[in-house]
């Protein structure tokens, strides 16, 4: 008995799905192929062909695409807005210009018999508030995205923090130029691991907040009465500042796991 095969043409159409084939047709292909071996081989091999060329044309498109471009050279700008929120822009430029300000008071507003440096007095808490605003839930408006990466914890905490210090530092560095650099270093450096190790326990925007009341009750509100630096920013506490720094900088390496969520520390 002769057994009668459909045509090349027919399982050709039968394997691109063409909906324009009769029932009938597509029936009498589908009894066929359950029962012939050699059939079903001629369709494979059709399927492969079509596949094939579906993934070259496909690999056609987006080749150039995919191929990798020239690296750009490296610009320290763009490196710092990748480590940055859009709501630490406008802060870094008003921080610039306070210190800029408090510069200029000292060199020709201040008066003969006032010892204090409005620098020294703000170079603690700037930083301070720049690692404040830059890990507020409401000023952030990518929070939800950010909160969900993997690197969402002490990582991400730690890089906005350099962020704040590598535009901090320098502006600092060239305004108080006219003084020692260890007396407002050591305390920035102090109030803002200080507040990174306080912020694992009460939140960094909470812990901020209550380090600058503090120091402004303390230190600058007796140094503006008595027109007189307060002894924390004499060179004898220079040691305390040094050691307040590494105390918070252990702390926030032994509580490394309580940034992990994110959320919990804004």
């Amino acid at each position: 008995m002769t057994v009668e095969h459909p045509s090349e043409r027919l399982v050709s159409r039968y394997a691109r799905g063409e909906v324009d084939i009769p029932a009938d047709e597509v029936w009498a292909v589908e009894s066929h192929l359950e029962s012939c071996a050699v059939c079903r081989a001629r369709l494979a091999d059709v399927v492969e062909g079509s596949t094939a060329a579906l993934v070259q044309a496909v690999w056609t498109d987006l080749e150039p695409q995919l191929t990798p471009k020239a690296r750009p050279r490296w610009n320290p700008l763009r490196g710092l807005a990748g480590w940055t929120t859009p709501a630490m822009v406008p802060w870094l430029v008003m921080t610039t210009a306070v210190t800029l300000v408090a510069l200029l008071f000292d060199r020709f507003a201040r008066s003969p018999d006032n010892e204090v440096s409005v620098v020294l007095l703000l170079a603690p808490v700037l930083p301070v508030l720049g690692v404040a605003v830059s890990w507020a839930k409401a000023l952030d408006p990518m929070h939800e995205i950010v909160a969900s990466t993997p690197r969402a914890g002490l990582y991400l905490l730690l890089r906005r923090t350099v962020s704040v210090l590598l535009v901090v530092i320098p502006t600092l560095l060239f305004a108080g130029s006219g003084t020692s650099t260890a007396l407002w270093l050591l305390p920035c450096l102090a109030f803002t691991t200080g507040t990174l190790a306080l912020g694992g326990l009460v939140g960094v925007t909470r812990a901020a907040a209550g380090l600058i009341a503090v120091w402004a009750a303390v230190i600058i509100a007796p140094s503006v009465a008595m027109a007189q630096p307060s002894f924390a920013l004499h060179h004898n506490g220079l040691p305390v500042w040094g050691a307040l720094f590494v105390l918070g900088a252990l702390v926030v390496a032994v509580r490394r796991g309580a940034y992990a969520d994110l959320g919990a520390h804004r």
